[in-house]
């Protein structure tokens, strides 16, 4: 193992389990177990996958007027999030580019967001210097995610008053692992849990839902293929600093109250841009695609219009890919990418570059298959 890449908590446990690790986000974390990739993502889907993503940043948001403060820094309406109940946002850049995407929940006199990995440290540094609320890393804490149809079974069996929750619902229980933040949420289009435990009791949760014989641990491959059927994004791969929200197809995340004529219109880095394009549209959009044969079309893939490579403007792309697996739930590659709006209604067909030859790939809606969410 590289010393410069740190562990989470379940370290141990993952090589117990016999997990191939790979270096991620700074830290070394499993990219599959000895059932492999696809059977980890067809259980997921089946049963229930419990995956560390302790590497994440959790941070606590001091003050009853954390929301207001965080409105400073993001396009969201963190006002108007209800105590109990999260939901997903994002940090903009004076330029209207994404800093990071997070989850952030109210739990009344304090927010308690979730970062990515690669993130956490910039953002922590974003809010502190920005804001006069308290900003508090979260350290001494680890999160995993119990994912898949059966997670409300197994999770149930060690807390029975989880099964209550709502998605995007979010509680504190005093268990006997601890007390445990818990969001009824997650990454893979199915209904499912992230958990925040103590760092010393995180193996010791994480063995008691393993014990059940629907629950098996899920690595980094099948977490990927998982959260493109469900046609979610990676930041740093499918959003970043380059791209608005906008672009992202992540208008519905900015509510109507900071929008243009909005009670709190404004007032956030790049709103000029943002507001413009939500009001006059933008020049390129996210969309999912569809290969049409059974090869993955993968990051990186410049799209055209014509296999011929005769475009009206000349060679120039129209599109670039940004992810794409074989889906084993949908049975086809998937992809997505940023395409030219013109070109981006379902069913366009464009052409991906791929070793010397255009092969069509088909716009297509996202998610690609429905979300199993708890409503």
């Amino acid at each position: 193992m590289s010393n410069n890449h740190k562990t989470t908590p379940l370290y141990s446990l993952h090589r117990a389990l016999d997990a191939k690790m790979v270096p991620f986000a700074g830290y070394q974390m499993p990219v599959h177990y000895k059932a492999g990739i696809l059977q980890e993502h067809n259980h997921t889907r089946k049963k229930a996958g419990l995956f560390d993503v302790s590497h994440m940043g959790q941070i606590v948001l001091h003050g009853h007027e954390a929301g207001l403060e965080l409105e400073k820094l993001s396009p969201i309406n963190a006002i108007g999030l209800r105590a109990g109940y999260q939901r997903y946002g994002f940090f903009t850049n004076d330029k209207g580019g994404i800093l990071d995407d997070f989850m952030v929940a109210n739990r009344g006199d304090h927010l308690f967001i979730v970062v990515n990995a690669a993130c956490k440290q910039n953002d922590i540094k974003l809010l502190s210097e920005n804001l006069s609320s308290k900003v508090e890393p979260v350290l001494q804490r680890a999160l995993l995610a119990l994912q898949g149809p059966l997670s409300e079974c197994v999770l149930s069996q060690i807390m029975p008053d989880i099964a209550s929750m709502r998605f995007m619902e979010s509680r504190i229980f005093e268990t006997p692992y601890g007390p445990l933040w818990i969001s009824r949420s997650g990454y893979t289009g199915e209904d499912g849990f992230e958990i925040s435990v103590l760092n010393e009791m995180a193996e010791k949760l994480a063995k008691a839902l393993l014990e059940n014989e629907d629950v098996l641990p899920i690595g980094l491959g099948a977490r990927d293929s998982l959260r493109l059927e469900a046609g979610l994004c990676l930041y740093g791969q499918d959003i970043d600093e380059k791209n608005s929200p906008v672009e992202a197809a992540l208008s519905w995340a900015i509510h109507k109250v900071r929008r243009t004529g909005g009670e709190r219109q404004g007032g956030f880095p790049g709103a000029k841009r943002i507001l413009r394009e939500i009001d006059e549209g933008v020049e390129k959009v996210r969309v999912g695609l569809r290969p049409q044969g059974r090869a993955p079309m993968r990051a990186g893939v410049q799209l055209y219009e014509n296999i011929d490579g005769q475009n009206p403007v000349g060679q120039n792309p129209v599109g670039t890919v940004t992810s794409g697996v074989f889906g084993p739930t949908v049975q086809a590659p998937v992809s997505m990418g940023y395409v030219a709006q013109k070109l981006s209604g379902n069913g366009t067909v464009l052409y991906g570059d791929m070793r010397e030859r255009r092969l069509p790939v088909e716009v297509h809606s996202l998610p690609f298959l429905p979300a199993n969410f708890k409503r």
